[in-house]
């Protein structure tokens, strides 16, 4: 039997660090975006940590790369520090009440990990890029002063995620953060700004709002920076937008994932459990729903069963759908609560008790119906595909309630259907045989960026579709030089068209 850990007493928060000290500066000038900023150095509590911004970044404007490296692998061993990562998982589950501390520790440290891996393999400092053939030369600069709202769901992991992308390219940074996951987010400042000073730079490169955070402080701050990137509620984000502020926000996840007629069905349910159970689904990556292919249902479910799901009785599923949503809205009683106590808060069995996720059967697709909505909690709808077209129909329909643009995932041997859902959903992301909370946001086994934030494209009302990473965090300069002419003549460039359509 394995040795069981002692049990720690709650982490303090001066284990962690001291909050980021705030005091005031009156705003200086500086190259930087000014086409909506008054002339007038401006008051209050907001433009004083903008103006501090401003200050700390025209201490590192001569900063080569490898010091912005420097700066950017600081920021990282903040969090990935192992007693650090700990206790910031600790503090944000204790203050939040949303997930789980040993899955938030591994966040921590996987995210940053990952992210230092991008950060450091890329130029943004000076000359970025070179083409002599073309006579081009790119140089990277700063966007300015970056906003960052953060959500609840990942108070440490977000901001750490953000300011090592931000400082990449020679930016500071100033957190907004969810009320409830102030305390977190103000920590994780902390321990970032102790690793800046210790690294020789301004720790006012990163700056968290102080408490309160109002929606109004929020909005000024957004109002004031030259760059908004927001992550949360589409309220934050529609606000991101609306701001006059250059803004880069995320849509709304409500992932379906398919259950092929030749996947490896104990290989896919064991993916689908990791991903679905990881920090009590407090992913927008998490699975909501899955599709299984009628072929394989009937063999497919017992498969989840064996992984650890429990497949709602009626009774139970009217006790869910009766508990989990009130008013319309998602009960946070309920939200990425431990499987354990949603069953109890729920009614549930004792069976239902014993499971690490819930699976709630639907006889067909009603786009009215809650369970077809994004949930936040360890349920996923199950729906029973006639054949792959029929899955593809459910793929879509379950988007087009929640989710569009964001992602979807198949298990699945067969090569063609991926490349099918890629070319007729509108997703960013399509996702195969992979635990799809782990693959979304970048891997070490796939090509995508690791962020903790995902851009949905235009059917998600956002202004990028692909993963949130530092080419998002800097400007580019062209250099361009006269090269041999690249002209070609009529002939080729019509000739095609001539020949089908004539000249008339």
């Amino acid at each position: 039997m394995a040795a069981v850990a002692p049990r720690r007493k709650p982490v303090s928060r001066a284990e962690i660090g001291a909050p980021a000290a705030v005091c005031g500066y009156t705003c200086a000038v500086m190259a930087m975006p000014q086409a909506k900023k008054p002339a007038a150095p401006r008051r209050g509590e907001t433009a004083a940590l903008v103006a501090r911004a401003r200050a700390a970044m025209r201490e590192i404007a001569a900063a080569n790369q490898a010091r912005i490296d420097e700066l950017v692998t600081a920021i990282a061993w903040s969090l990935y520090k192992p007693q650090h990562a700990e206790a910031l998982a600790e503090l944000a589950v204790r203050t939040t009440g949303i997930g789980n501390a040993a899955d938030k520790t591994r966040k921590n440290r996987r995210k940053t990990f990952g992210t230092l891996r991008d950060l450091l393999r890329v130029k943004t400092v000076g000359v970025i890029e070179s083409d002599e053939a073309r006579g081009l030369v790119k140089y990277g600069k700063p966007v300015g002063v970056v906003a960052a709202v953060t959500p609840s769901t990942n108070p440490a992991a977000t901001p750490v995620n953000k300011a090592m992308m931000a400082v990449k390219g020679g930016n500071a940074i100033i957190i907004a953060p969810s009320p409830a996951g102030w305390e977190t987010a103000d920590a994780a400042a902390a321990v970032m700004r102790g690793a800046l000073a210790r690294a020789g730079a301004p720790q006012d490169l990163v700056q968290v709002l102080p408490r309160p955070v109002t929606r109004e402080k929020t909005r000024e701050l957004m109002r004031e920076a030259d760059l908004v990137v927001a992550t949360g509620s589409q309220n934050n984000v529609a606000a991101g937008y609306a701001s006059g502020t250059p803004c880069i926000g995320v849509g709304a996840g409500n992932v379906p994932v398919i259950i092929d007629s030749s996947a490896d069905l104990e290989d896919a349910a064991e993916k689908i459990r990791m991903s679905k159970t990881f920090d009590n689904s407090t992913s927008c990556s998490s699975e909501n729903a899955l599709i299984i292919l009628d072929d394989v249902y009937a063999r497919a479910m017992p498969a989840l069963a064996a992984a650890g799901a429990h497949a709602l009785g009626a009774e139970e599923k009217e006790k869910v759908r009766a508990n989990l949503w009130r008013g319309g809205k998602l009960n946070p009683d309920f939200i990425a609560k431990d499987a354990g106590v949603f069953a109890e808060r729920a009614g549930l069995g004792a069976e239902a008790r014993a499971a690490r996720f819930f699976l709630a059967e639907e006889a067909e697709f009603d786009a009215s119906s809650e369970f077809a909505d994004e949930k936040l909690s360890l349920l996923a709808s199950v729906y029973r595909a006639a054949d792959f077209n029929d899955a593809v129909r459910l793929a879509r329909a379950i988007l087009q309630v929640r989710g569009r643009g964001h992602s979807c995932g198949i298990h699945t041997r067969d090569t063609a259907h991926p490349r099918r859902l890629a070319e007729e959903l509108d997703v960013v992301r399509v996702l195969v045989n992979q635990a799809h909370a782990f693959g979304n946001g970048g891997s070490f086994n796939n090509a995508l960026n690791f962020t903790l934030s995902m851009g949905c494209g235009t059917w998600g009302g956002n202004s990028i579709s692909e993963n949130l990473n530092y080419r998002h965090f800097i400007n580019i300069t062209h250099l361009v030089t006269a090269v041999k002419e690249d002209k070609p003549g009529e002939e080729e460039l019509f000739g095609a068209h001539f020949a089908k359509y004539g000249r008339d």
